[in-house]
């Protein structure tokens, strides 16, 4: 049985993994955050 407990405790972990990774290269995270919405954009 997959309870919405089991779903929420696995979000929050890999939110935890995302913001540590994050943490170790912060210039590269935002740079890729800046490229990514004038790319879509572009797209459209």
């Amino acid at each position: 049985m997959y309870t919405i407990e089991m779903a929420y405790a696995r979000m929050r972990e890999l939110q935890d993994l995302a913001n540590r990774s994050r943490a170790h290269q912060p210039a590269a995270a935002h740079r890729v955050d800046k490229t990514r919405a004038p790319r879509t954009a572009k797209k459209r």
